[in-house]
């Protein structure tokens, strides 16, 4: 069976990173190696995680209570409690489906004069475009926060240099994956001086927490091998595990309660070193033949299944969604045809403010109600997601 996803990093990434548990490199130095390749690494910051960073920019940022921050309708639960722990007050703006984007219209028509900032995300891949929503940002005195935290493809994006601030993910299932971590690029030098101040604060991750990673990265590891995959789900079903929940549970990088504890910490040196190592030996060129290959299943699709964000450019691919009537029947029979799809759980809808119901997302909530995640990575031949697709055209045809 084709895993739902493969864990973006080497044997010897994760070799590496044991060795560095156990001999830590100096933390400020390695955190310096982290942030000089990004452009203007003076506005840049290495931190735990975009949850920490986000919380980091919020709590500096200082916002008024009750102002409201407009989100994409469509990201994950603790994005929107971070906002909500602020005391601010998030605003879903509705997707455009062929972008997976708000259009300028609707950022525009969602703006009221307790609107401070805008936070867009990059979703599964592709990128929005940015020049009109800055150019509405400005004429609104709102700052820009944009979620990269799907879209890293290595050198070819670094954050808009207008955006007020830029985050990018290298949590466990995410492109170039360290376990952990992420950058953040910040506009505003004030700004990143206090976020600095405030994370220094913070206490240090444990370096053994960053072991746990490990091992639970070598375990995802092997279950991205066809046969293994094969096994594991056919043992969950027989002592009666839900597969797909024990996945998106072990995935998760601030599991149980306690997430702002979990949060703020500074990121251990171990977990830094191998940031840093991920990204001097970023390849550009399996990015874009992994974009080639996602180019040329959504040619395939195109005509018969809705593929949300597909035709973006640029686009890295990093997950592949399918939007049908019947997801769960599609699941079936990819699964029978030796493909690991899922609905996806890590995703939510941003509800409306009860005080504002004309902001609710229906576009949205309709994507993730038929939205099916296919397998689709690197590693998966073109021959077997040429196989995919004819599966997905002979669901539709015969539903």
């Amino acid at each position: 069976m084709w895993a739902r996803k493969k864990i973006d990093i080497t044997w010897s990434d994760l070799l590496f990173g044991a060795w560095r548990t156990c001999f830590p490199p100096d933390r400020t130095r390695t955190a310096q190696g982290v942030e000089s390749p990004w452009p203007n690494p003076e506005h840049t910051l290495a931190c735990l995680s975009v949850r920490s960073g986000f919380d980091l920019l919020l709590a500096a940022m200082a916002l008024p209570r009750d102002s409201e921050v407009l989100v994409s309708a469509i990201t994950i639960p603790d994005m929107i409690r971070i906002v909500e722990h602020h005391g601010l007050i998030p605003v879903p703006v509705d997707l455009d489906p062929q972008r997976m984007s708000p259009t300028p219209d609707a950022w525009q028509a969602a703006v009221t004069r307790a609107t401070r900032a805008i936070v867009i995300a990059h979703l599964f891949g592709g990128l929005a475009d940015m020049e009109p929503l800055l150019e509405m940002a400005r004429r609104h005195n709102l700052l820009v926060i944009e979620d990269c935290a799907q879209a890293f493809g290595g050198t070819g994006y670094q954050g808009h240099p207008d955006a007020d601030a830029s985050m990018f993910s290298f949590g466990v299932i995410k492109a170039g994956t360290a376990l952990g971590g992420a950058v953040l690029r910040i506009r505003d030098s004030g700004l990143l001086r206090r976020m600095r101040a405030m994370q220094a604060a913070y206490p240090v991750e444990s370096r053994w927490r960053y072991v746990k990673h490990l091992a639970k990265a070598a375990g995802f590891k092997a279950l991205g091998y066809g046969p293994l995959c094969s096994l594991f789900v056919c043992v969950c079903r027989t002592i009666g595990w839900d597969y797909d929940q024990w996945v998106n549970r072990a995935a998760r990088g601030f599991p149980g309660d306690g997430l702002f504890a979990q949060l703020r910490r500074q990121p251990s040196a171990s977990l830094l070193a191998v940031l840093h190592r991920r990204l001097r030996n970023h390849d550009p060129c399996r990015a874009e033949r992994h974009a080639a290959k996602g180019k040329a299943l959504a040619s395939a699709l195109r005509e018969s299944v809705a593929c949300p964000g597909a035709t973006v450019v640029p686009h890295t691919y990093w997950v592949f969604p399918v939007l049908v009537e019947e997801p769960k029947r599609l699941i079936e029979r990819l699964a029978r045809a030796g493909y690991d799809a899922t609905q996806g759980q890590s995703l939510c809808v941003v509800h409306a403010p009860k005080d504002r119901p004309g902001q609710s997302p229906v576009v949205a909530e309709g994507i993730l109600a038929k939205a099916v995640f296919l397998p689709f990575y690197p590693e998966l031949p073109h021959r077997e997601s040429q196989r995919m697709a004819e599966v997905l055209l002979r669901n539709i045809v015969d539903p």
